[in-house]
């Protein structure tokens, strides 16, 4: 049974875990956000909030006049072999978090690697994370936006997208209004010399009309002239027939 048994092995020996342990919290406190798995991130948080209390107690300690804790120094420089990064922590790092009484480190999940699946997860300072670019540290992970903000930003830009189509039904409402005159404009264009056409075409049938009853009344007369001169033929036939008698 694990009873009082603390921390996790992270299938490794002791001396091992403590190798990856010293070097995931110098890699940490040099570049202030690390992406790991989740296993090795939470144990590394333990590790390191112990080492960054322990140079913020000394830093607090010299500020309020007291002397130069080397001892703290030695003890954190067990872990921490960069010199650089050491100096760094007792000046930068623990004048940053001298107000803070723990937790700083965050622990965000990412989700999982290709290839294993390990569940991955970015371990980061949290102070030096409010001192970056919002926009890049959230378009590395969607978790590091709170659910409220993620809310907010989706309702702005329906908003947003909202008013660009009431506008675009406004500018198409103006622009229908505005063509229809010259809508009836063209019309009445096209229709005159369509209404010229047909009065052309109506006189054209009317002279039509007049030939053709001009042409029947001389087939008539010319009828009518035939017909009596048929009969004084038949007259005078008749007359030289009784004078015959």
């Amino acid at each position: 049974m694990r009873h009082r048994v603390v921390g996790r092995k992270l299938s490794r020996t002791a001396s091992h875990r403590r190798a990856l342990l010293r070097s995931l919290s110098t890699e940490l406190l040099r570049h202030k956000r690390i992406v790991t798995t989740e296993a090795k991130a939470k144990e590394a948080s333990r590790f390191v909030e112990g080492l960054i209390s322990k140079a913020r107690r000394a830093w607090n300690s010299q500020q309020n006049g007291g002397t130069v804790n080397h001892h703290a120094r030695r003890m954190i420089g067990r872990n921490i072999k960069d010199k650089k990064v050491l100096r760094e922590l007792f000046s930068d790092i623990a004048e940053k978090v001298a107000d803070r009484p723990g937790g700083y480190t965050r622990v965000v999940r990412i989700g999982r690697r290709n290839g294993d699946g390990a569940e991955m997860a970015v371990l980061e300072l949290v102070d030096y994370n409010l001192d970056r670019d919002e926009s890049a540290v959230r378009s590395r992970s969607k978790n590091l936006m709170s659910r409220a903000e993620r809310v907010r930003r989706s309702q702005e830009k329906q908003k947003q997208m909202a008013e660009v189509a009431e506008v675009e039904e406004v500018e198409e409402a103006t622009e229908k209004l505005e063509g229809t005159p010259e809508v009836e404009a063209t019309e009445d264009s096209e229709g005159a010399p369509a209404s010229e056409a047909e009065e052309s075409v109506a006189e054209e049938a009317d002279a039509v009309e007049e030939s053709a009853s001009e042409q029947t009344d001389e087939a008539s007369d010319e009828s009518e002239s035939t017909d009596g001169s048929e009969e004084e033929q038949a007259q005078g036939d008749e007359e030289e027939k009784q004078g015959g008698k």
